[in-house]
């Protein structure tokens, strides 16, 4: 698709969804290239069930800028779990007063992250392979303003992946779908031993041709300190939840 045809598409489901401050020419040329690359590296690598450029801009662009608002000015943020680059991606290009670490455990993914920030002149963007229960309890502990995460785990298990990042008096930001809300009853507990506290819930809609798909972010912010015996191994957090 040439970018003529991109931007027809990408600058409409752009504003319909409260983001048109990033449909300027040159932010839609950045996403234009996110998508021919993002869809050509899919051919050999499994990064997106989500193949329609259409879908893509909403389920993933749209989707990842749904905490851009939540995120202050100058912001240090974790991405955890990153997989093919949300929110990480979107956020670099909207929002380069930011400084973004972009974490999975896989590394062939870490690297296509790393080379799509690249291409795209995303500098403000940092993409490391490793697993966030053993990055948590080197020199990144309790250092971000914001720690992110999309469509990872269960919020209980996220909560204590995620929390150990953020330093107190920042916030984790867990984007789930619709049906995370019926995960705080559980999660509630494990948040306020890791040393959260629930400040907010934004429950948003996405929207295109008459579509919509309901969303919910879990704005946590940290009160005190994550216990140092947290986050436990990957294999204790799955099978026994906080």
């Amino acid at each position: 698709m040439d970018f003529s045809a991109f931007s027809a598409i990408f600058c409409p489901v752009m504003e319909a969804n409260g983001f048109a401050q990033y449909t300027d020419e040159a932010t839609a040329q950045r996403f234009h290239q996110l998508t021919e690359r993002m869809l050509e590296v899919n051919q050999h690598m499994n990064l997106t069930a989500i193949k329609e450029p259409r879908a893509v801009i909403l389920r993933h662009y749209a989707d990842s800028l749904t905490v851009a608002n939540l995120i202050p000015q100058n912001a240090r943020v974790a991405d955890i779990g990153c997989g093919a680059g949300f929110p990480s991606l979107p956020l670099a290009i909207c929002r380069p007063d930011l400084r973004i670490l972009s974490l999975d455990s896989t590394a062939k993914r870490i690297r296509y992250v790393e080379e799509t920030a690249a291409m795209l002149g995303c500098d403000n963007l940092v993409a490391v392979a490793a697993r966030a229960e053993e990055a948590a309890r080197g020199k990144e502990r309790e250092s971000f303003d914001i720690c992110t995460a999309r469509a990872v785990a269960a919020l209980p298990v996220l909560a204590e992946l995620c929390l150990p990042f953020v330093r107190v008096g920042g916030k984790f930001l867990a984007m789930k779908a619709r049906r995370g809300e019926e995960e705080w009853e559980s999660a509630a507990r494990a948040v306020a031993r890791l040393g959260g506290k629930l400040i907010a819930r934004h429950h948003v809609t996405l929207t295109d041709e008459g579509e919509e798909d309901e969303r919910i972010i879990f704005e946590i912010e940290k009160v005190k300190s994550t216990p140092a015996e947290f986050p436990r191994a990957f294999a204790k957090i799955s099978k026994n939840p906080l």
